[in-house]
C-alpha cells in the first residue's frame, strides 16, 4: 500500500503539498506525520484473532498436502463454521498415535503457541491401538489414558481449555448391515478421562456412528475417500479393499458440522465465535452439505463417433455410442462448438455431458423420435413421451458447459390466440398444425387437440399401457431433462430453452447442484416451469437464471393419494443468487406437495415480472406438511399477483384477477379433516421488497385447518392492497412497510387468531388501516404503529368485541 501512495494512486497526492510547505510549514509537519503514520497502520499486519484453537490429532482430523487426490480430514472443513474472531491451528498429523505426537515434540510446539483462552480439541485412538507398531501403540489402559491426561492437565496449565474427542468411528457393517465393534477401549477411556478431569466431551465415536446408521451402508460410504469416483474399485492398478476410515470432502465436512453443533449444544464458550447463517436463529452447521459429483480426467470427444454437426443429420446414435464408451471408463462426453440434430439422448452413471462454448444441442421436431413411456406428470404415474434428455437410477452424472439445449418446444406445445399479436398468429396458423372450432386455439396437430380436449372435459385416460394413447401422443408432451432416483448430480453453466413442458424435473433425487444454468421459454408456454424439484433430498441452486411461462424455482412431492403413498419429501435445499422472469411464481411450493415439503433456504434472489413472487400453494385432497422454510433476502418488482403468498385454497382463485371478478375473500365453508388435508407451518422471511404488486401479502387457509406460525419481517412492499390474513394463526408481522395504495382497509384479519402487527409502516392518510371479520377471531395486536396516519384505525366485524384487536405503543 505504501508505494501505491508514493505513486498518487490516492486523492491526497504529493504535488499537491508542496506549496503548502512555503505557505504553513507547521500545517506540512502534522500532514506528513498523519501519513506516515497512515503508512505505518497500512503495512501492519492485521491483528491475530484473540482466540487460537488447536486442533491435535490424527489423519481423520489433519491437512491433507496433496489437495488433487480426493483425502480430506475433518480439521479442514472446520473453520467453515467459525467466524473471524477465532483461528483454527491444525497441528494433526497423519498416522499420529498420542505416543509418536508426544515424543516427536509436537505437543510441546503447541504448549509454546497457547495462550490463556485459547482451546485444545485433541482427538487420538486410530493409531494408539497398533500393537505391532513399537513407535505408535499406546496400551488403552496406560500409556494412552496417562498421555491424554498430561495433554489436558499441561493444557489447563497454560490457561487453555482443552476438549476431549473420541476417536471417529470406522465404518464397519457386518453382513447383516449392524454397526460392528471398531475401536474397542479406547472411546471409554477417553469418556473417563474427560470425566476425571472434569473437561468437556465431543463423543464423536457415536456421533459417525449415529450417521452411518443413519444414512446405512450404502449411504455412508461416499463419506469416505475410496468411494469416489475413480478411486480404488475403478482402480486397474491396485485394486486395494476400500477405505472405511479416512473421509471424502463431503464426508470431512459432515464430521466438522458435526463437531460444531456439539460445540453449541454444550454451549461451550467458543460457540460465542460460531457463525450464524443469515437466517433468522440458524448457524452455518445448520445448512445442508451436498454431495459432489466427481469425473475421471478421460474425454470423449462426440465427432468422434459419427456425428455431424451441419443440423440436418440426426445424431442420435452418435451421442448414445460416445456416452455408452464413457460409462464405461468414467469420464467426459465433449460437445464441441457446431449445430447437432438429434432425437433423445439417455444419461448413464459417472458420465460428464459437457457442451463446449458455441456448442447448440438442438432436439428434433419429429414427435416421432420419442417414444412413449411410463414416466410421471404433475406428480402422478403416467404415459407421456420420452423426455429429450433422461436419466434413471444412476449416480455421479453431470451435465456442463456454457452450451445451449434446444426442445423444440413450439412443435408441442399449444397456443392461445389472445397470447400472440396479429402477425405472430398468422405466422404459426400458416405453419400447419390445426385449429380450434373457434378458431382462438392453434394445436400442433389433430392427435394434439383431441388430447388436450380430454384434458379439459376431465376424462383422461387411466391407463398405463402405452399402446392406448397412440392416437393422442402429440399431447404428451415431454418434460426437457428428466432425471429420475439418481444421486451426486450435477447440471452447470449451460442454457437450456423451449422446452416442451418441465424444463429440468428431478424426481427422487439426491444430492443435486444446480449452478449458473439458464432456462428459457416462451412467457406464453403453458407448464414450462423452470425447475420442479420432486421429491428430492440435499441440493444447492445458484446463481441460475430463469425466464419462462409457468413457475420459476418449484418445490413439489407428488399429487394426492399417490403422493402421500409415495411419502417423500423435498428437503434440505439452499436457493440463493438465483433471478427469476416473467413466471407464474419466482419460489414456488406446490400445488404437488402431497409428500411434504422441509428445511428449504432461499436467499438473495430476484423476482422481476412474475405473477407472484413467494409463491406458497395448495389445496384440499393434497395432504402433506410443509415446514421450516427460511427465506432471506428477496427483491421483486412488477408482480402482477401477490408478492407473497400462502394459499390453501388456491384454486378458488387465479393469482391475476380477470376483469370485473371480486377481489374480495371467498367464504369457504368448513369440511372434516382427513389425510388429504394439508398443512402449512413454520414460515420465516425476511428482509423482502416489492415494487408493484396487486397485494403485498395474503394468507387464506382453511377453516378446518388454518396456515399456522408464519414470521415476514422488515419487508417493504409497495402494492395495491396490503395484507389479507384469512384463516391463519400466530402470524407475526415485525416492520413490516404496507404502501397500498388503491384499496382499503391497509390490513384485513378474517377468522384468524393471534396475530402480531408489530411495527407496520403505510402510507399517510389511508382511509382504513385494519379491518377484522369473521367470528373466530381474536388476539389480534396492533404495537409499534402511528394509527393516526389513518383516517380511522381498527373497524370490527359487529359480532366481534372491542378486546379482540389491542392497540399499543404509539
Amino acid at each position: 500500500m505504501g508505494g501505491g501512495f508514493f505513486r498518487g494512486e490516492y486523492p491526497w497526492q504529493w504535488p499537491t503539498l508542496i506549496p503548502l510547505l512555503v505557505l504553513m510549514k507547521s500545517t506540512l509537519v502534522l500532514l506528513l506525520a498523519g501519513a506516515l503514520a497512515f503508512l505505518t497502520s497500512a503495512s501492519r499486519p492485521p491483528a491475530e484473532p484473540t482466540t487460537q484453537l488447536f486442533l491435535v490429532g490424527d489423519s481423520t482430523m489433519s491437512e491433507k498436502a496433496d489437495l488433487t487426490k480426493p483425502e480430506r480430514g475433518w480439521g479442514m472443513a472446520f473453520s467453515q463454521y467459525f467466524d473471524n474472531g477465532v483461528v483454527i491451528r491444525n497441528t494433526a498429523v497423519n498416522g499420529r498415535s498420542t505416543k509418536s505426537f508426544y515424543r516427536e515434540g509436537r505437543w510441546a510446539k503447541v504448549l509454546e503457541q497457547l495462550k490463556p483462552g485459547d482451546w485444545v480439541f485433541i482427538q487420538f485412538g486410530h493409531n494408539d491401538s497398533k500393537v505391532e507398531d513399537s513407535v505408535r501403540s499406546a496400551p488403552a489402559q496406560t500409556l494412552y489414558r496417562q498421555l491424554l491426561t498430561k495433554f489436558v492437565q499441561e493444557a489447563k496449565a497454560k490457561g487453555a481449555n482443552p476438549v476431549l474427542l473420541t476417536p471417529v468411528g470406522r465404518r464397519y457393517f457386518d453382513d447383516a448391515g449392524q454397526r460392528k465393534d471398531d475401536h474397542g477401549e479406547y472411546p471409554g477411556v477417553v469418556r473417563e478421562v474427560a470425566k476425571a478431569q472434569k473437561v468437556p466431551l465431543i463423543d464423536m465415536h457415536e456421533k459417525t456412528w449415529a450417521l452411518y446408521s443413519q444414512l446405512g451402508e450404502v449411504g455412508s460410504r461416499p463419506l469416505f475417500w475410496s468411494y469416489q469416483n475413480g478411486y480404488y474399485q475403478a482402480n486397474p492398478v491396485a485394486p486395494a479393499k476400500n477405505d472405511n476410515t479416512h473421509f471424502s470432502a463431503y464426508g470431512a465436512t459432515r464430521v466438522a458440522q458435526l463437531v460444531a453443533q456439539s460445540v453449541k449444544a454444550q454451549n461451550l464458550p467458543l460457540a460465542s465465535h460460531l457463525r450464524r447463517a443469515v437466517f433468522e436463529s440458524k448457524y452455518m452447521f445448520d445448512l445442508p452439505v451436498v454431495l459432489q459429483a466427481s469425473f475421471k480426467k478421460d474425454t470423449f470427444n462426440l465427432a468422434q463417433y459419427g456425428a455431424v454437426a451441419d443440423g440436418q443429420i440426426l445424431n442420435t446414435e452418435a451421442f448414445r455410442k460416445a456416452i455408452e464408451a464413457c460409462a464405461g471408463a468414467g469420464g467426459t462426453v465433449l460437445v464441441p462448438r457446431g449445430l447437432w440434430l438429434t432425437g433423445p439422448i439417455v444419461l448413464k452413471s459417472n458420465v460428464n455431458l459437457h457442451l463446449a462454448t458455441g456448442a447448440l444441442v438442438q432436439f428434433t421436431a419429429d414427435r416421432r423420435q420419442y417414444p412413449l413411456i411410463k414416466t410421471t406428470w404433475e406428480g402422478e404415474e403416467a404415459i407421456r413421451s420420452q423426455a429429450p434428455i433422461s436419466g434413471v437410477d444412476l449416480t455421479n452424472i453431470a451435465i456442463t458447459g456454457t452450451g445451449t439445449f434446444d426442445g423444440a418446444g413450439d412443435a408441442w406445445r399449444p397456443v392461445k390466440k389472445s397470447k400472440l399479436n396479429e402477425t405472430q398468429w398468422q405466422k404459426l396458423v400458416a405453419s400447419g398444425g390445426v385449429l380450434s372450432e373457434k378458431k382462438d386455439y392453434w394445436y400442433p396437430s389433430a392427435g394434439s387437440m383431441k388430447g388436450n380436449l380430454l384434458a379439459t372435459a376431465s376424462t383422461p385416460r387411466k391407463s398405463l399401457n402405452p399402446a392406448d394413447f397412440d392416437d393422442i401422443r402429440d399431447f404428451l408432451r415431454p418434460n426437457m431433462l428428466s432425471l429420475t432416483s439418481c444421486k451426486q448430480i450435477l447440471l452447470e453453466g449451460f442454457t437450456i430453452q423451449n422446452s416442451p413442458a418441465w424444463t429440468i424435473h428431478p424426481l427422487l433425487c439426491e444430492n443435486i447442484t444446480l449452478r449458473n444454468v439458464t432456462a428459457k421459454n416462451p412467457w406464453y408456454g403453458q407448464n414450462t416451469d423452470a425447475l420442479d424439484l420432486e421429491s428430492c433430498r440435499n441440493g444447492l441452486v445458484e446463481g441460475c437464471t430463469f425466464d419462462v411461462g409457468d413457475d420459476g424455482i418449484c418445490i413439489k412431492s407428488g399429487r394426492d393419494e399417490q403422493g402421500r403413498k409415495r411419502g417423500v419429501p423435498t428437503e434440505n435445499f439452499i436457493v440463493r443468487d438465483t433471478k427469476v422472469y416473467h413466471a407464474h411464481g419466482g419460489f414456488v411450493i406446490g400445488s404437488e406437495m402431497s409428500g411434504g415439503a422441509r428445511n428449504l433456504f432461499v436467499s438473495n434472489c430476484t423476482f422481476i415480472g412474475t405473477d407472484v413472487g413467494l409463491r406458497f400453494k395448495t389445496a384440499r385432497g393434497r395432504g402433506g406438511v410443509v415446514e421450516n422454510i427460511f427465506v432471506d433476502g428477496v427483491d421483486m418488482t412488477d408482480i402482477a399477483g401477490e408478492a407473497i403468498l400462502f394459499d390453501m385454497y388456491y384454486a378458488a382463485k387465479d393469482p391475476v384477477p380477470l376483469a370485473g371478478e371480486s377481489t374480495a375473500p371467498p367464504v369457504i365453508a368448513a369440511q372434516p379433516l382427513n389425510e388429504g388435508t394439508p398443512q402449512f407451518q413454520g414460515f420465516r422471511i425476511r428482509n423482502v421488497t416489492c415494487k408493484g404488486a396487486t397485494t403485498g401479502i395474503l394468507v387464506r387457509g382453511l377453516p378446518e385447518m388454518s396456515i399456522k406460525d408464519i414470521s415476514i419481517e422488515n419487508a417493504v412492499l409497495e402494492c395495491k392492497k396490503g395484507l389479507v390474513c384469512q384463516e391463519a394463526e400466530n402470524i407475526r408481522l415485525k416492520n413490516v412497510t404496507l404502501l397500498s395504495t388503491e384499496t382499503k382497509p391497509v390490513m384485513e384479519v378474517q377468522n384468524s387468531h393471534n396475530i402480531a402487527l408489530d411495527g407496520i409502516r403505510y402510507a399517510s392518510g389511508a382511509e382504513l388501516l385494519l379491518r377484522v371479520t369473521g367470528e373466530r377471531s381474536k388476539d389480534i395486536r396492533l404495537t409499534n404503529t402511528d394509527v393516526k396516519k389513518a383516517k380511522k384505525a381498527v373497524e370490527l366485524d359487529q359480532k366481534l368485541g372491542k378486546k379482540t384487536v389491542v392497540v399499543a405503543g404509539r
